[in-house]
Formats: structure tokens, sequence, C-alpha cells
């Protein structure tokens, strides 16, 4: 598989929406060939891990570890979480790690693992800060994401000392998704409002950093996990 950008987009446009709202949606954004075989991939792994956390602390858990889970053990489980996120950050949902994209790829790296190598150079890297207005952007880190039903991440502003975080992206590959099913990306505008955007196929959300946003929860009635490749543009410390 080769990741490749669709030709067309509108960076004008999307810059000026992108400042205007500190958030913007680009699609599609690879080629139609290149997102089809980005899902396929992403369906066909078996590695992911489940991404769990307990306040600072992050357990991940292989689907063969929770397979081997008693009944007592997966409640045990679920009621830790729905509690963690009664009051404070809290989050669940399947993961693949890659490689930064200032990082060398693997021998055999290729595909969905090139994903942040493919952000962090060249035409891409330059439509990224032409769109974001961020100039000093010099890679993008990344994590394959399949949100289960009941899984969700709570508020957060993505703000990390250290981290030199200038954006975040999300690229969504839903072929079908109701907006009913959950799984949005809410950006929390303060007095109860809230704005956002259902999964969709091939497309690039990106949005300002700090800024409060959160997935909701996905209801049981999903047919499929809800596929994405999330992570950050970053600087240079």
């Amino acid at each position: 598989m080769r990741l490749e950008l669709r030709d067309g987009i509108d960076v004008a446009g999307a810059a000026a929406a992108y400042a205007r709202d500190g958030h913007v949606r680009v699609q599609p954004f690879l080629t139609e060939a290149a997102a089809i075989a980005a899902l396929a991939e992403m369906k066909r792994r078996e590695d992911w891990v489940q991404v769990v956390n307990s306040g600072d602390k992050v357990f991940e858990l292989s689907r063969a570890t929770r397979a081997a889970m008693n009944a007592a053990q997966r409640d045990g489980l679920e009621q830790a979480v729905l509690a963690g996120a009664r009051t404070g950050f809290q989050y669940r949902y399947e993961a693949l790690r890659l490689p930064d994209g200032d990082a060398p790829l693997a021998a055999g790296d290729g595909g969905i693992a090139a994903w942040p190598a493919f952000l962090s150079g060249g035409v891409v890297r330059d439509l990224l800060r032409a769109i974001t207005g961020v100039d000093d952007i010099s890679f993008a880190d990344g994590q394959a994401t399949a949100y289960a039903p009941g899984d969700f991440l709570t508020g957060h502003d993505d703000a990390v000392p250290g981290k030199h975080r200038r954006a975040a992206y999300v690229f969504s590959l839903n072929p079908v998704w109701r907006v009913e099913w959950g799984g949005l990306l809410l950006f929390h505008d303060g007095d109860a409002r809230v704005r956002g955007v259902a999964p969709a196929f091939n497309s690039l959300d990106l949005f300002a950093v700090p800024q409060m946003h959160s997935v909701s929860m996905v209801t049981g009635s999903v047919p499929n996990r809800r596929y994405s490749i999330t992570g950050w543009l970053r600087a240079k410390p």
C-alpha cells in the first residue's frame, strides 16, 4: 500500500476555515485507492491492544488477554472505567502504535506504519503548515485507533508540557456511519455548548491545540468499529 495525497485540495479555503474556527475537515484527503487500502489493513490486523487509563497510569490489554478474562474480571474492568469517567479524564479504545514521523522506519514497514512519516515531509508537511498557519511544524506522531461499542474519550485539551504540539488531527476511515452510533468528535465551547463532526471516510480533521474536545461513547447498535488514525503535528524542542 502506498499513501498518496489526493490532488486539488483547496488549501486557501481550508486555511481560512481553520483560522476562523480552530478546526477544519479536509475531505477527501488521500486518493480513494490509498484510503481503501488503509482501512483494509486496519480491519485485517489482529495485534490491536485495548488502551485504558486509571488516572495517570495506562494499561494495554491484547485481544487474547481480554478473551481469557472471566465474567467477574470483565465486569470489574467495566465498572472501573465507568467510575473513572464520572469525575475525571478517562478513555478506552483499541490502538496500534505507529513510529513517529521523525524516526526511521524499520525494514519492511509500510502501509499505515508509514503514516506519521507521510505527514512529516515534503508536500504533505507544507500543506499542513499552510492550513494551520504554523511554520515550525516539524513532524507528526500517531496511532491507529478502533472504537468498539462502549469505547469513549472524555474531555481534554492536548496541552502537555514538553510535547510541542501545534495541532491535533483525526484521519477517519469509516465508509458508513450514522450520527446516532456515537463516536463523535466534539469540541466543548463552554456554556454547555458543543459542536462536532461524525466519523466519515477519507477525511482529515485538523484542530488547534490547546482546545477542549472529546469522543462520545460508541453505542451498542454500531455494526463495526470506528476506525481512525490520530495524533499531533509537533515542533522540535
